[in-house]
C-alpha cells in the first residue's frame, strides 16, 4: 500500500533537516512525500499571502493518511505548522513528531532540542483537557534509529488513525 505523508516542519529554518528525513522516506518503495517544494517556490507563496499559503497547505493534505511533524529548534512556535497540525487532526491523519535537531545542517551543525508542538492542542475529554503531547508520540530521529524505524512508525500512526 502507498503511503503519502504530509511533513510538517519551519520550512526557513529546517530544509536541510527536512530533507534528510524525507530523502530517507521517498527512497523505499511504496512511499509518497508531501508538503515539500523548493526555497524560491516558498518565497513566491509567502508573498502571496495567507490565503494562498492555506490553500496550499490544504492541497498538499489531500490524499495523505500521515502527517509527521519534524521538530526542529522553533518548530513549535511556527503559525503554518500549527495549522498543519490542527487541519491534520481535523482530517483524521495519523500524527507523529520528529526531533531532528541533532541532524546536522548544510554547515554541519546541530541545534537545540525544541518544544513538543503537540503541547499546543488539545482535546476535551470528560471535562479535563487531553493533550495531543499524550495522544500521539514523539521520535528522536538520531537516537531511535529514524533511518531504519521511520517506516514502522510511519504506520503505527496510520493504523492508530484508522481506529
Amino acid at each position: 500500500m502507498v503511503r503519502r505523508v504530509f511533513f510538517s516542519f519551519h520550512k526557513d529554518r529546517d530544509v536541510w533537516r527536512a530533507n534528510v528525513v524525507r530523502n530517507s522516506w521517498v527512497t523505499k518503495p511504496d512511499r509518497e512525500a508531501a508538503g515539500f517544494f523548493d526555497a524560491a517556490e516558498w518565497e513566491r507563496v509567502k508573498q502571496q499571502g495567507d490565503e494562498v499559503i492555506r490553500k496550499w497547505i490544504d492541497s498538499q493534505l489531500k490524499g495523505t493518511s500521515v502527517t509527521v511533524v519534524l521538530i526542529g529548534a522553533e518548530t513549535s512556535s511556527r503559525d503554518w505548522v500549527k495549522y498543519e497540525i490542527k487541519k491534520s487532526y481535523e482530517k483524521s491523519n495519523g500524527l507523529l513528531g520528529v526531533y531532528i535537531h541533532q541532524i546536522k545542517n548544510q554547515g554541519g551543525f546541530d541545534d537545540w532540542k525544541g518544544d513538543n508542538p503537540f503541547d499546543n492542542f488539545y482535546i476535551e475529554q470528560h471535562d479535563q483537557k487531553m493533550y495531543l503531547s499524550n495522544i500521539y508520540p514523539t521520535y528522536d530521529w538520531i537516537i531511535d534509529d529514524g533511518y531504519n524505524e521511520f517506516g514502522s512508525w510511519v504506520e503505527k500512526a496510520a493504523r492508530q488513525a484508522e481506529r
